[in-house]
């Protein structure tokens, strides 16, 4: 069978063209949802007498067995038939003659493949929101059991102050939680039905799209005709905000490639999600995490693509529109495949205790404790700065820790240092005497805990 828009040409397109131009070999991840399109169209299409009953009950039958034998992998995709929609469209027309092209009355292909994309993205989003509440739920158990895991936070990847495991680890759920709500926003714009619109003006048959929305269970109608075959803003939403979790994503694998490390030694990942060296037999690599932090990458260049290839086109479809499924289906995989690797590798996790406590001690990370020690004695801040700057100066000289200086020489800095110091600069008590909320004291991260676990379990996701 010749193309469906062959009537105006006079040559055949030649094979490297062919080659050039289908998009079957990308788009046919599609099938269940052009089916799914093209049943609900062809009901409208019934409902509003532009076909018979017959020709709907005839129509549906060719599409149902089109779609048992893709699910039977019987199907032949032809790449002389360019896309998924004329595949299933010569495939119909096979099966039940040329009733089969009564099917594409009142609409084109510019509005229908923004309905599969629409369609396909609507539940890809909600599977991505499962995955990500399931990833938040395993970052929240192992925070729940690392509460009085004590270890050091850092700034500028020096050592900053103690804090706990679970603190750091309640720190990235709220970052997938954020990452949640945005894709829970650009599912709202994302759920809009586009068919109807036709190639850019609308049809002059009475359709009814309202009937159509109601069918595929859409929120709304997107109203401008032309905007409608033209809108990619929901794949470059989508694709942005999958970029931001990668990037949550990447900066978790940073930490724990270099927890793993021999400097750090705060964890060991388990055997089943790291390798080994080609040469080195003592080399366990944590390619996992490195992985994933590289594929943000791919993500990134994804959302450049699709930014690039709409950043000048005219109103309204053209063809260089069908370049943005092959970034959009790569950015999904890439981030389907990170959240699920990681839901799967935090629980294996080991954590060194041990290790972690002894370097949140050194560095001077009490220093802090220390200056807002004076401040509470009627020192001011900056003074007070100074004073604890001058104290680690000497410690240093001295090889000395902030707990190995006795009063006298407290007081050779400050005349208000007394005793009670002591009661500041442990890294238990420096814990427990945070008392901002949000902080890193245990009871604070035990009143996080306990709100996020809410948000998770009553989520909408």
């Amino acid at each position: 069978m010749g193309k469906q828009w062959s009537g105006r040409f006079k040559e055949e397109t030649s094979d490297f063209v062919e080659s050039f131009t289908e998009s079957i070999s990308f788009d046919k991840r599609l099938w269940y949802y052009d089916l799914m399109g093209s049943k609900a169209h062809a009901k409208m299409l019934a409902k509003t007498g532009i076909i018979s009953k017959t020709d709907l009950t005839e129509i549906l039958r060719g599409l149902d067995e089109i779609s048992d034998e893709i699910e039977k992998g019987l199907f032949r995709f032809r790449r002389s038939m360019e896309d998924i929609h004329m595949n299933i469209e010569v495939a119909l027309i096979e099966k039940i003659g040329d009733l089969g092209k009564k099917l594409h009355t009142a609409r084109s292909r510019n509005d229908q493949i923004a309905l599969d994309i629409r369609l396909f993205m609507r539940d890809e989003i909600k599977f991505l929101l499962r995955l990500l509440k399931k990833l938040t739920k395993v970052l929240l158990k192992r925070a729940s059991s690392n509460i009085d895991t004590i270890m050091p936070g850092y700034t500028h990847l020096q050592r900053a102050q103690p804090v706990t495991m679970a603190h750091h680890l309640t720190a990235y759920v709220e970052m997938f939680l954020r990452d949640m709500e945005r894709f829970e926003d650009c599912l709202k714009r994302t759920d809009s039905l586009p068919l109807g619109a036709c190639a850019l003006a609308g049809t002059t048959f009475a359709t009814d799209r309202a009937y159509v929305a109601k069918l595929l269970g859409f929120q709304r109608i997107s109203e401008n005709s032309m905007d409608a075959v033209s809108d990619r803003d929901f794949i470059i939403e989508f694709i942005s905000n999958a970029s931001i979790t990668m990037m949550h994503l990447s900066r978790l694998a940073e930490e724990l490639v270099l927890w793993s490390s021999e400097e750090f030694s705060f964890i060991e990942i388990s055997d089943s999600f790291t390798t080994g060296s080609s040469i080195m037999p003592q080399k366990k690599n944590p390619d996992v995490a490195e992985l994933v932090r590289g594929k943000t990458g791919r993500v990134y260049g994804s959302l450049i693509t699709v930014l690039t290839i709409m950043k000048a086109l005219p109103l309204t479809y053209n063809r260089d529109m069908q370049e943005d499924k092959e970034p959009l289906f790569n950015a999904l995989d890439t981030l389907k495949g990170s959240l699920t690797i990681f839901t799967e590798m935090l629980p294996k996790i080991r954590f060194n205790k041990k290790r972690m406590h002894k370097t949140a001690h050194s560095g001077f990370s009490l220093a802090t404790d220390l200056a807002e020690y004076l401040v509470k004695k009627g020192t001011p801040f900056r003074e007070a700065h100074k004073i604890t700057g001058e104290i680690v100066k000497y410690c240093i000289d001295s090889r000395k820790e902030l707990s190995d200086i006795d009063i006298s020489e407290y007081n050779r800095f400050s005349p208000v240092i007394e005793t009670d110091l002591y009661d500041y600069i442990t890294i238990e008590k420096s814990l427990r005497n945070k008392k901002s909320r949000g902080s890193a004291s245990p009871d604070e991260i035990k009143k996080q805990i306990e709100r996020l676990k809410k948000i998770v379990i009553k989520g909408k996701s």
